[in-house]
């Protein structure tokens, strides 16, 4: 399950504007690749959405099915918002939804066989 926590406002080119949802998966425990230690984290992710800026605030503690996956994608740098340092990722967090997640779980990973 996510929750709905939060949405925000995007304004096109072209003047007109769309909103996309902040969805909030459970509490995980990490290990840390620097320190080896365990820490909690929490997955975010925004959805694009049609709703318009009242509906998207009445949906905010909204839970439902679905979970945060992390994906890789092309690298691209991110300025950390506390601290403006810019650092360059691989990954971002996508929102999967129920029937996404059963076809994922049942998938198998290829193996290249000799």
């Amino acid at each position: 399950m996510v929750k709905i926590i939060d949405y925000k406002t995007y304004r096109r080119e072209d003047g007109s504007e769309f909103h996309s949802l902040l969805v909030q998966g459970g509490i995980e425990a990490v290990k840390s690749k620097h320190t080896d230690r365990t820490y909690l984290t929490i997955r975010q992710a925004r959805v694009a959405c049609t709703f318009d800026e009242e509906t998207c605030q009445n949906l905010i503690g909204t839970e439902m099915p679905g979970k945060i996956e992390k994906v890789e994608v092309q690298p691209y740098e991110y300025a950390i918002p506390k601290t403006g340092e810019i650092i360059t990722l691989s990954h971002r967090y996508e929102y999967l939804g129920e029937d996404e997640v059963k076809v994922k779980e049942h998938m198998v990973e290829p193996q290249l066989v000799i």
